[in-house]
């Protein structure tokens, strides 16, 4: 079991680990009582206050949930439990497709049900301590076994399709299941909005009127074809808002929050869409949509390396070389390489968020897109002024001054 794999997922787990709680402290030794004077023009004292009471929070929540899951997993890797779970299973079925999905069914539904009482504190106590959670309790449970059954059906099928073809083809396992899980992640850009999110919120056309004009108005000033412009009931869960663009041609749409149509007016929601229509116009969803499948493809070639090693199977306590232990053994090792390119990742998406709000100043939007960022921002409590380091490890977007000074920088 102590082999040179059990260091590598030991070490790499470990100083994960402690780089994430680094970066928390980092952003906790950077909160302040007193109001910076860039901020000033943002936040109320009184708000500003609150903030920094709820990024603390948040803070310390997260080390303690954090703490523990590392713990947890420690325990687990230290006595070979995953291997053990193996060899339990393999009393009850060896067979090429049910031992694996029997394995990760177990591993998910303890996953959920560890989880469960975080989710819940973090729900019922932060958020609604702060005014945030409008969910009920019902709700919540309704929603976590939505997630659970879609993770089962959704996750089953996929699994099962890369395991046929992991069994039937071997050498070419890697290009085939790259080719399956790209299809299906291109299906859910696709219908995603259709097909998922109505299971959650309900999703209704915008009415005619003022704010409908206007969005279609600036579509067209932008020569950008919208006829699909739908609200969702974000509220019913929460007060932060929001607003996303999804699809693809005929099937592209606009999803308000209505939290954000009662939070913005007219021109500044204009401004928020006009950010996302700037995605679409500077090609960001297909050259990310590309990024993702190459990352995928680079993932699963590594992948087909390790599967079916024996030394790391027993580096996780089996007895036998598997696909599933194979899978998990790869997720540990494969996290430095995961790093750098969630690093390179974050990076494009930042940039991508730059280009996107240069188009919006281009048709005169700046100060609305400005006051939007600022009371979206305010409202949900977001931490203005993280550590640079966290911006640079963690953040797909800048910061909001750093948005505001070169949108500033656009606009003259």
């Amino acid at each position: 079991m102590y082999n040179i794999y059990f260091y590598l997922i030991i070490v790499f787990f470990t100083v994960s680990f402690i780089w994430t709680q680094i970066l928390s402290y980092l952003n906790r030794k950077r909160m302040s009582p007193v109001l910076p004077d860039e901020l000033k023009d943002i936040y109320p004292p009184e708000k500003y206050a609150k903030q920094q009471e709820y990024q603390k929070i948040n803070s310390r929540f997260g080390l303690i949930s954090g703490g523990f899951s590392f713990l947890l997993m420690l325990i687990i890797l230290l006595f070979g439990l995953l291997g053990w779970l193996d060899n339990y299973l393999r009393e009850y079925t060896d067979h090429f497709l049910f031992l694996p999905l029997l394995f990760f069914a177990v591993l998910m539904i303890a996953n959920e049900i560890i989880g469960f009482p975080f989710d819940w504190y973090a729900t019922f106590t932060i958020e609604e301590r702060f005014g945030f959670n409008k969910s009920t309790r019902k709700l919540f449970l309704a929603d976590w076994l939505k997630s659970i059954a879609l993770n089962i059906l959704i996750g089953g099928i996929i699994f099962m399709i890369v395991l046929f073809i992991y069994h039937y083809t071997l050498n070419e396992f890697w290009l085939y299941a790259w080719l399956a899980v790209s299809g299906f992640s291109l299906l859910m850009t696709f219908f995603y909005s259709e097909w998922i999110v109505p299971l959650f919120n309900k999703q209704t056309p915008l009415e005619e009127g003022e704010l409908r004009d206007a969005i279609e108005s600036f579509a067209r000033k932008a020569g950008f074809r919208l006829t699909n412009i739908f609200v969702m009931d974000g509220s019913k869960r929460t007060t932060k808002a929001n607003a996303y663009f999804t699809g693809w041609g005929k099937k592209k749409r606009i999803v308000l929050f209505d939290t954000l149509m009662n939070d913005l007016n007219t021109e500044e929601i204009v401004a928020v869409l006009a950010h996302e229509i700037g995605h679409y116009k500077r090609k960001h969803v297909i050259y990310s949509l590309v990024l993702s499948i190459l990352t995928t493809g680079i993932t699963f070639y590594i992948l087909s390396l390790f599967l079916g090693n024996l030394r790391l199977a027993e580096a996780l306590g089996g007895t036998i070389a598997s696909f599933h232990l194979g899978i998990i053994g790869f997720a540990f090792l494969f996290t430095p390489i995961s790093e750098i390119l969630g690093l390179l990742v974050n990076r494009i998406s930042r940039k991508n968020e730059y280009e996107a709000d240069g188009f919006v100043a281009q048709f005169g939007l700046s100060e609305a897109l400005i006051s939007a960022l600022k009371k979206i921002s305010v409202q949900s409590l977001s931490n203005l002024n993280p550590h640079p380091l966290v911006v640079f490890w963690y953040y797909s977007h800048p910061t909001l001054l750093q948005r505001m000074k070169r949108i500033k920088e656009s606009g003259n």
